[in-house]
C-alpha cells in the first residue's frame, strides 16, 4: 500500500510517498515513490515492552483518532550477522491504515529512556 508522507522522514524532507510492504510479523520494508530510497523496518512489539504517547500535533497530521487502524514500525539499520542490526526506538514510524497516511515521530531520550537509537537486535532475540 503507498501511504502519503505526512510527518517527514528524519533526514529525507522531501519524501511525500512510500510504499509500505509487510515481508512477515517481524519485518516490513518502506520504498520511496520517485527515488531509489527505502529502509527495513521492524514490529517493535514482538521485540519488546514498547508505548509511549502520541503527540495531539502527529495525531492532527495523521488523521488519527480513538478508531483509526494504526500500525508502529522502527527503522532498523541491518547489519551481518542480522542479529547485529540496530534499532532505532526513539523515532517510531507512524501508519494510519485507514487514510493512507505516514510519519515519523521523535520522542525525547528523557522521557523514554529505556529506549535508545541505535539498539542491537541481538538484545531482543531469543537462543534457539
Amino acid at each position: 500500500m503507498t501511504y502519503e508522507v505526512k510527518t517527514e522522514i528524519l533526514g529525507f524532507e522531501n519524501i511525500s510517498s512510500m510504499e509500505f510492504i509487510e515481508v512477515d510479523n517481524l519485518f516490513a520494508t518502506i520504498k520511496s515513490n520517485g527515488e531509489p530510497i527505502s529502509f527495513t523496518l521492524v514490529n517493535p512489539y514482538l521485540l519488546r515492552e514498547y508505548s509511549f504517547d502520541l503527540p495531539n500535533s502527529a495525531k492532527v497530521l495523521l488523521g488519527i483518532d480513538e478508531t483509526s487502524n494504526i500500525l508502529v514500525y522502527n527503522i532498523m539499520v541491518v547489519q551481518n550477522p542480522l542479529n547485529e542490526s540496530r534499532v532505532n526506538f526513539l523515532a517510531p514510524i507512524i501508519f494510519n491504515k485507514d487514510k493512507g497516511l505516514m510519519g515519523q515521530i521523535t520522542l525525547r531520550a528523557a522521557d523514554y529512556p529505556n529506549f535508545g537509537f541505535a539498539e542491537e537486535l541481538k538484545t531482543f532475540m531469543i537462543a534457539a
